[in-house]
């Protein structure tokens, strides 16, 4: 018999907030996260806003527990908060008798922040202008007065895992990683599947990731993916809308627990929902386009769905990836069309980018997150600003309000540069 995955319990730390429920009640509202970049001076930049993360301090969420990871990046900072709550929120802190080596960890976790003043500092008091080149040892001088190791190691894309290990004594398996803004939604699913064949009963699952430097953000404009609305920051990220111009970039992190249905049963945990389908593909076309004609985006959801013994009309809710970019939205918008045919303008979808800002690494485990409260509470979560309909993006994208709606079964669809593209498939438990 197939070993049942099941959610028993989710934490979060993103630009609306870090508590579960205020933070759902802010997204039904349509509130935005978004504002003028604080963590840098970003006022010459072409895009001068981003969805920061506010108030937070890692004391408030592991107590004095914090002090176990004093060189932790911004990145593994929110990693651990989250899962601090998501373990709380499953019950396991009162667990007795959990074998360690039998949790696991599986996240999407982006690299860390690096010192970037420090590292200009090192090359310009390095930089020799007699000769026009760097002086190597004079810049290794003062690298080593101010670079501090320790957050240079911090820099590794998997550091964050490690501490996540550390932090919940999880000796079993331990992976991260790193597929762009697809990376939280390949994390979830390939935790699943390591259940599912018996090599862990709890795994510690989702992503983080903050981007918000002058190096990201550079990267990002000269790809030309982020919005320029720097006159309307709270209205720039607008999913499926005609005037959109790029996506807002955003930080945080997601995590969920995930555990063998069994094993969450026999300690008596509350299931909140089963993961029954996950598709993974890859465009194999470009590293920063997605395929014209969706065809990595339609083979992913499809995957899904047969994975998890369902039909298209049995979908009542899509999460869309939904970025905000014109290339994203039209041919996300075509793959479901391709996909549902007849029913595509049948089933809601929306974006909550839309609200948070585009948390890269984490942001499929947050919008997984988004499903499982709209399955909860019967209501889907709305696509904000959008106000001008595309005639290429031509589908129902729940526009600025949420909706009621009975809700058993929701798709939630990650991709990312490189060409991922990811697909969960979550059920009410039943």
């Amino acid at each position: 018999m197939r070993r049942r995955i099941v959610i028993t319990g989710m934490g979060w730390v993103t630009p609306l907030g870090h508590d579960i429920e205020a933070v759902w009640q802010r997204m039904l509202a349509g509130e935005s996260g978004v504002g003028p970049t604080t963590i840098f001076d970003a006022r010459t930049f072409p895009s001068s806003f981003a969805g920061e993360v506010k108030d937070f301090r890692l004391e408030a969420f592991l107590g004095a527990g914090a002090v176990a990871h004093p060189h932790a990046s911004r990145n593994s900072q929110f990693a651990l908060a989250a899962a601090q709550r998501a373990w709380d929120h499953a019950g396991l802190g009162q667990t007795n008798g959990l074998d360690p080596t039998r949790v696991g960890v599986y996240l999407g976790g982006g690299e860390g922040p690096i010192e970037f003043d420090n590292f200009v500092a090192a090359a310009v008091q390095g930089w020799n202008s007699d000769v026009n080149d760097l002086d190597a040892v004079a810049w290794a001088r003062v690298a080593l007065e101010r670079l501090r190791p320790e957050h240079e190691l911090e820099q590794d894309p998997n550091l964050a895992a490690g501490h996540l290990a550390v932090q919940f004594k999880a000796a079993g398996p331990n992976f991260n990683t790193l597929t762009a803004c697809a990376a939280s939604t390949q994390a979830i699913g390939e935790a699943t599947k390591l259940i599912r064949r018996g090599d862990a009963d709890v795994m510690i699952s989702g992503g983080t990731h903050s981007m918000i430097h002058p190096l990201g953000v550079t990267g990002f404009n000269r790809l030309t993916a982020l919005s320029t609305r720097n006159d309307s920051c709270l209205t720039a990220s607008r999913p499926f809308d005609r005037t959109r111009d790029g996506f807002v970039l955003g930080e945080g992190a997601a995590i969920v627990i995930l555990e063998e249905l069994e094993h969450a049963k026999a300690r008596g945990a509350k299931v909140l929902v089963e993961i029954t389908g996950y598709g993974s593909t890859a465009d194999a076309f470009r590293i920063t386009d997605i395929h014209e004609e969706g065809r990595g985006a339609i083979a992913a959801m499809r995957l899904a769905l047969e994975e998890a013994g369902l039909g298209i009309e049995d979908v009542d809710y899509i999460s869309a990836h939904g970025t905000s970019t014109e290339e994203n939205d039209k041919i996300e918008t075509l793959a479901i069309r391709t996909l549902f045919g007849d029913l595509a303008k049948k089933v809601p979808i929306s974006s909550i980018k839309s609200m948070f800002g585009h948390l890269i690494a984490a942001a499929g485990a947050t919008e997984l997150i988004a499903c499982v409260l709209a399955i909860r509470d019967g209501v889907i979560p709305p696509t904000i600003n959008y106000t001008t309909p595309d005639p290429n993006c031509d589908l129902d994208y729940v526009p600025n309000k949420p909706r009621k709606a009975n809700l058993r079964t929701c798709l939630s669809n990650s991709f990312g540069f490189g060409g991922q593209n990811n697909t969960l498939i979550i059920r009410a438990y039943e």
